[in-house]
């Protein structure tokens, strides 16, 4: 199989995830609708400090795939957004096509912008190191916690969503780096 451009590699990443999104929504419900953001991004830190940790150590004593917590990242970064753009009235229990209607929008705005910042600094992610991109998604979620714990009211820096957005891409630019496809 020739190598895929990173628009096909988002794709079929996104794919991956949106099917186990919907699965567990199938099996669990909308469950997620219950946290709050500051609540999402702890379940991101976990995740990014577990895969930091096993990097470190070189050493994992959970079966759980380094490759699965990517995934879950990005699953919890869409969920943020979700959360994020949900109008507040949105009922706690939503439909599994509701659901995937919102996933995919928050999905195709994560392309684009992916996009755009891939064209402007020329796919240097790619000569990156994926303990790198770890640090940074912990970077990005010390940077998100600040602002809730300000209340979300950032002077120059930017949004939660922001940063939301791009531990997502990160997470992506993780898997490909580590040949997942």
């Amino acid at each position: 199989m020739p190598d895929l451009s990173t628009p096909e590699h988002y794709d079929l990443l996104l794919a991956r995830c949106r099917t186990l999104f919907l699965a567990k929504t199938h099996d669990y419900g909308t469950a997620w609708r219950i946290l709050r953001l500051p609540s999402v991004t702890d379940q991101i830190f976990i995740k990014a400090n577990r895969i930091r940790t096993i990097q470190e150590t070189g050493v994992q004593l959970v079966a759980d795939d380094v490759n699965e917590e990517f995934v879950a990242i990005i699953n919890y970064c869409l969920i943020a957004l979700m959360q994020l753009h949900l109008p507040p009235d949105t009922p706690l229990d939503m439909s599994l096509e509701a659901v995937a209607v919102a996933y995919d929008h928050e999905a195709a705005e994560n392309r684009r912008l992916l996009l755009a910042k891939n064209h402007d600094y020329g796919e240097a992610w790619r000569q990156m190191r994926v303990a790198s991109i770890t640090d940074l998604i912990l970077m990005k979620l010390h940077r998100v916690k600040q602002l809730e714990d300000i209340g979300g009211d950032a002077w120059v820096s930017e949004s939660v969503e922001g940063s939301y957005r791009d531990m997502l891409n990160y997470a992506v630019f993780a898997l490909i780096l580590r040949g997942e496809k």
